[in-house]
């Protein structure tokens, strides 16, 4: 099987369920070679499926916000799929509790910030050592960091806009390198372990009614986005690609 990313290796990080494993098997459908790395969700059948597609695959167990533990990760999977690493997925992330602001402790603001902008930053730079000229990095923000989120989700809103100044930052320093750095800025993703927990069903239909399509979007939906921009040909970089279903419009 073949693909518009035949030949290529990605890093996907939070790999192991929703957005991450769609993303995984997206890239692996179109030819690229993967490494996964998960915190909870053990990825083993992701790996199997993505063999089975007749494309090298790794997974490692990571906590994506201890940098020690980043850098050997990063060296094994680069090593695993042929020295570097083609494509960057920084997907890594939650928004680990709402919380309304008045009561964001200083642990919470931490954890927040540490588990979707700092891990970003310590996988980026770390991936940026066996990246070759050409690469393609891909943050997987929200939607949230544009509109502020819902409920009890400022540290979450803050973080991710965070993550798309990241972004601006990353492709205005590797543009010369020919890498180009986007962001994917999700809405309502139904169907993943995110909502699952931290959204009521009051609150995912009202979601869904925001929209201008009338429907949740996937995790296959992200995945085609990421997809696009890992095999875009160079000229969109510093991007924040809006896929909310019409629900945000700027």
């Amino acid at each position: 099987m073949t693909g518009p990313l035949q030949g290529r290796t990605a890093l996907v990080t939070g790999g192991g369920t929703g957005i991450g494993r769609q993303v995984a098997l997206a890239l692996g459908h179109a030819g690229a070679d993967v490494a996964v790395t998960y915190r909870t969700h053990d990825a083993t059948d992701l790996v199997a499926e993505l063999r089975a597609l007749g494309r090298t695959a790794v997974a490692y167990e990571l906590d994506a916000t201890d940098p020690a533990a980043v850098r050997e990760v990063v060296a094994d999977a680069a090593a695993a799929l042929g020295g570097h690493l083609d494509v960057l997925v920084n997907n890594a992330g939650g928004i680990v509790g709402r919380v309304p602001f008045a009561e964001v402790t200083p642990e919470h603001w931490r954890a927040v910030m540490d588990v979707n902008l700092t891990s970003t930053y310590l996988v980026t730079q770390a991936v940026l050592d066996v990246m070759p000229d050409g690469g393609r990095v891909v943050q997987v923000s929200s939607a949230a960091g544009q509109d502020g989120g819902g409920a009890g989700a400022s540290a979450y809103a803050a973080a991710k806009a965070g993550v798309d100044g990241l972004t601006r930052a990353l492709a205005k320093e590797l543009g010369p390198r020919g890498i180009t750095v986007n962001s994917v800025a999700p809405g309502f993703i139904g169907d993943t372990p995110f909502h699952e927990r931290f959204t009521p069903d009051a609150g995912q239909r009202a979601a869904v009614a925001g929209t201008l399509v009338g429907r949740a979007g996937t995790p296959q939906d992200v995945a085609a986005a990421v997809v696009y921009l890992a095999g875009e040909p160079g000229f969109m970089t510093g991007a924040v690609l809006d896929l909310n279903g019409g629900g945000h419009l700027r």
